[in-house]
């Protein structure tokens, strides 16, 4: 027994065997390396800005015929396992020390094309962001049964359909030849109701095919992709295309995801997601209704999918086409600097094809406008078929006012807005829940109640009791309709839920415009006139619609006239120096931060606007930098802010939220 022993407690041996000693973590044997291109170049997924680069690892030989470029694998990376793509495999390495090897490959599957890749990295560089980020966009999470499914016959013989549909534009069926023919020509399409947008896209694949090549299209939601699915079905035939969507159970979308890797298909119809698919020999790019906000991106780097499509274009030298019923200020700057072609109809045929549009303020002989004017119930009177009411909120009387002094109702508890969900329901604030009956105006002492903005149910009620022998039927919110069958019905449908009715509608009202243009937001105008002109394609031919608002700002859609309101807005913009005129960027952070960040040198003409609260009414909400800079040095700028998140995440420090060309602003 040595001295050390004896002088311990009789029971501390015992005590001291009840706590487990920990092993010394085994040191891995070494492992023979692959004797052809032994290190490969990986993408880990780390997330941090500072990490942003391919890391070089040693390819065990067990892995050699694994470790392909393209594949996904698990490696080290600072003491723990992560996630990463192999990118290349190369003869020797940089690095000085010994290089760790792959820790296993967790699938040969070649899911990261080099096409991808690059464009990946262009994307991260545009919007001042990480590979990774947008790596997880593009790449869905693996399904081993996915890999596994049999894979679909490939089809190469193309027949092109007919083109009758794109003689309504003027060179549209030169562009749809030209594809044919193997050529890339880009073209912003403004169309015209009619001829169903999806078949005349389907077409312009379908030419696309017969050149051997392959094509990306993007709409807008999930309700767009089940519908184009079953035109393109129809138009190309079975098999030749996949549709991919985020929505889409996991199996399913990476099995639609495989298809177009393995090059099994050449075609990928989708939402956002589809903008980075791995399409071989693609050669034509489409996106339909470019300014849903539902194209942009919610996570980091928040890009744009018009954007990825139009940098993939560029990169990749493929056709280009972008199309809609309303056309974005984007849109129109591509086609005012001539990097597109204008597919327009003729001011006759697209008058033609527009319903017949009165506009009034709801004024009859001087007095009072009204909600609810003349012209609305005499469309309904007369149409035979549905007739479609668009109002701007979903709810029943979500904002309440004095009756008597129109000051807003608020909660003698709290403050908070009073509102009343439903008919049944009782007056209630909206932010602690307190039922609010009796009530008694602070101000005017009044106890009658007034409802400024009226929602979709309210006005559903309105409707069914002045047309009882109509059905009424609303669409928006958690309960949107897709289709619905012919028949005298009036469908009242918030912005964007609008269902389509076989034969299209009798009528469109548009009603309340003034609160749809009243919202604090840059692009509120063309946000507005986008929505007005998707429901008034809904009509029939021949049909006839009515709106509810300022005549003088509503006279691009009496004269059927887009591509002129969106040529306004660019002016206004290129005014202002905002987005597409300019390149701009909001940086949210700390207060110190921020105002370090502002004193900072940028690119030469870059403007410093803020600190400012991102949010007045909330001052929790943080602050917010702006930067405004010429399109031709926003490259540089976004490098110099991904410099900073870089010096940020290498400091431990935490991360700002960079958004370049936010969409709401």
């Amino acid at each position: 027994m040595t001295t050390g022993e004896t002088d311990r407690p009789a029971d501390a041996a015992e005590q001291l065997s009840l706590v487990p000693v920990p092993a010394a973590e085994p040191v891995p044997e070494s492992r023979p390396t692959a004797v052809v291109r032994p290190v490969a170049k990986v993408v880990v997924d780390s997330g941090l800005a500072h990490l942003d680069r391919p890391f070089d690892y040693a390819v065990p030989a067990d892995l050699d015929l694994q470790a392909v470029p393209g594949c996904r694998v698990k490696v080290r990376f600072a003491g723990r396992l992560v996630d990463g793509f192999v990118v290349e495999r190369v003869d020797r390495t940089e690095h000085l020390g010994r290089l760790a090897p792959l820790a296993k490959v967790v699938s040969s599957e070649v899911v990261l094309t080099p096409e991808v890749l690059d464009l990946a990295r262009i994307v991260a560089d545009r919007y001042a962001g990480v590979l990774g980020d947008v790596l997880r966009l593009a790449i869905p999470p693996r399904h081993a049964r996915a890999e596994k499914a049999p894979r679909p016959r490939r089809d190469d013989a193309v027949s092109v359909a007919s083109l009758d549909g794109w003689q309504t534009y003027v060179h549209g069926l030169g562009f749809v030849t030209s594809l044919q023919a193997g050529e890339s020509p880009r073209a912003w399409w403004t169309a015209v109701p009619g001829a169903d947008p999806a078949r005349l896209v389907a077409e312009a694949v379908l030419a696309t095919l017969a050149s051997g090549r392959g094509a990306v299209v993007c709409v807008p939601d999930v309700r767009d992709v089940a519908r184009w699915d079953a035109v393109f079905t129809d138009v190309l035939g079975a098999d030749r295309h996949v549709a991919l969507t985020a929505a889409q159970p996991a199996e399913r979308r990476y099995r639609s995801f495989l298809a177009a890797a393995r090059g099994d298909v050449r075609v990928v119809l989708g939402t956002r997601a589809a903008a980075l698919a791995p399409v071989a020999d693609l050669g034509l790019v489409v996106m339909w209704d470019d300014g849903d906000d539902l194209f942009a991106e919610p996570r980091a780097p928040y890009p744009h999918a018009r954007e990825v499509l139009l940098l993939r274009a560029a990169r990749q030298a493929t056709a280009v086409l972008i199309g809609g019923y309303a056309r974005t200020a984007e849109g129109q700057s591509l086609v005012e600097s001539g990097w597109c072609t204008e597919l327009a109809a003729e001011q006759r045929a697209r008058r033609r094809a527009w319903p017949q549009l009165e506009v009034t303020d709801g004024s009859t002989a001087g007095a009072a406008p009204v909600r609810l004017p003349q012209q609305a119930f005499r469309a309904i009177r007369a149409a035979e078929g549905s007739v479609l009411i668009q109002v701007p909120r979903r709810g029943y009387r979500d904002v309440l006012a004095c009756q008597t002094c129109r000051e807003p109702a608020r909660c003698a508890e709290c403050q908070g807005p009073l509102g009343q969900p439903s008919a049944s329901a009782p007056v209630a604030c909206r932010w602690c829940g307190r039922e609010a009956s009796p009530w008694e105006c602070p101000h005017c002492h009044g106890t009658s109640l007034r409802s400024p903005v009226v929602g979709a149910l309210r006005t559903a009620e309105e409707f069914a009791r002045a047309f009882p022998d109509r059905e009424v039927v609303t669409s928006g919110g958690s309960s949107v309709l897709d289709d619905l069958p012919a028949g005298r019905r009036i469908v009242l449908s918030t912005p964007g839920a609008e269902p389509h009715v076989e034969g299209g509608y009798d009528a469109v009202i548009l009603l309340d415009t003034w609160l749809m243009l009243g919202r604090e937001d840059v692009r509120v105008d063309e946000e507005s006139h986008r929505r007005w002109f998707n429901a008034l394609a809904l009509a029939r031919p021949g049909g006839r619609a009515v709106a509810i608002g300022d005549p003088q700002t509503l006279q691009a859609l009496v004269r059927a006239d887009p591509a002129g309101f969106a040529a306004r807005e660019l002016a206004s913009r290129t005014e202002t120096h905002l987005p597409p005129a300019a390149r701009l960027v909001t940086v949210d952070g700390p207060d110190d931060v921020l105002t370090d960040l502002a004193r900072r040198t940028w690119t030469p003409h870059t403007e410093v606007l803020g600190p400012v609260p991102v949010d007045q009414r909330s001052p929790d909400a943080g602050e917010r930098l702006i930067l405004r800079t010429p399109r031709r040095e926003g490259a540089t700028l976004a490098a110099q802010l991904a410099a900073v998140a870089a010096e940020r995440s290498a400091a431990k420090l935490p991360g700002l939220r960079i958004q370049v060309d936010p969409p709401t602003f």
